[in-house]
Order: structure tokens, then sequence, then C-alpha cells
């Protein structure tokens, strides 16, 4: 019979700002929390990722390693964020080097269940529900499907809104 690890899920080494909001169970560590933002329950933050000021992390959301969320953002429910792409045909198994960073801009709204891999997203961009992107995005506007495509462009600093 093999043993059992138990880790234990909580807030550890996080920085946070002023007002910020936790709801347990939740798994953060090593992270950075801006003024104002809200994680609801259910959700993991890795190691080294920042959410900027007044963003909301909605339930079952999962923040890696690598991941930098802007100001005033929101993070729908079940949100995924990736930073291993396989590149070595297989998954990177602990090799960090292989992983791939993230950055999300400001009044960034990413709905339920979208899948974000290692990209860029500009200011100002909604993603649709279960949307998948793949790409880099470089021009605000609303983003849906799989992949995930321009439907409409936006106005920068027109706001995100809910998704």
């Amino acid at each position: 019979m093999s043993a059992i690890n138990f880790r234990h899920v909580g807030v550890v080494n996080v920085t946070a700002g002023s007002n910020v909001t936790i709801v347990e169970p939740a798994n953060l560590y090593d992270c950075t929390l801006g003024d104002d933002v809200f994680v609801g329950p259910f959700v993991e933050i890795q190691k080294g990722v920042s959410v900027g000021a007044r963003s909301r992390i909605q339930s079952h959301s999962f923040v890696c390693e690598l991941v930098e969320i802007g100001e005033d953002c929101v993070v729908a429910h079940g949100v995924m964020f990736i930073n291993d792409t396989y590149a070595s045909a297989g998954p990177a198994r602990g090799r960090r080097e292989l992983w791939k960073h993230t950055r999300i801009g400001a009044r960034v709204a990413i709905g339920s269940n979208a899948t974000i891999l290692p990209v860029q997203i500009c200011d100002d961009v909604i993603i649709g529900a279960g949307a998948v992107v793949t790409r880099s995005i470089t021009r605000p506007g609303v983003y849906a499907g799989n992949p995930a495509r321009l439907l409409r462009p936006l106005k920068s600093g027109a706001g995100s809104g809910t998704p």
C-alpha cells in the first residue's frame, strides 16, 4: 500500500492591497493581489501571479504561474489559464523553462469556462464564454469561439462590462 501525501489548501505568502476579499476554500500562494481584488471560492492562484486592482476572479477558476492580470478585469467562473504549450510533444513535467507567460491588459472580461493559452491580451477586450484564446489579441473587441476570433471591435477605453 502506498503512502498518501496531503497538501493543505489555503492562503500562503500572498501580498495583498487594501480591501481584498478571498472566499474560502481557495488556494493562493506566493502571488500579489492589488487593492479591492475579489477572489471567489474554489479558485487557485499560483506562485508569481499578479492581479491588478479592482479585478475579480470568480469561483472555480485556475490561474497558473506566469500570468499577469491587469486592473478592472473580470475572470468569470471556471476560467483556465495554461502556461505549458506541450512544446516538447508532451507536458513539461517540471521543466519550467518550457512554460510561457500570459499578460491580460486592463478592463478585460473573460467569460465562464474560457481557456486562455500563453498569450498577450490588450486592454478593453471581452472574451466570450467557452472561448479558447490561442493567439495574442492586440485589438480591443469582443472575441468568441474556438479558436477565439474577433466578432466586433470596441473603442479603446470603453470598459469591459460583464462577459
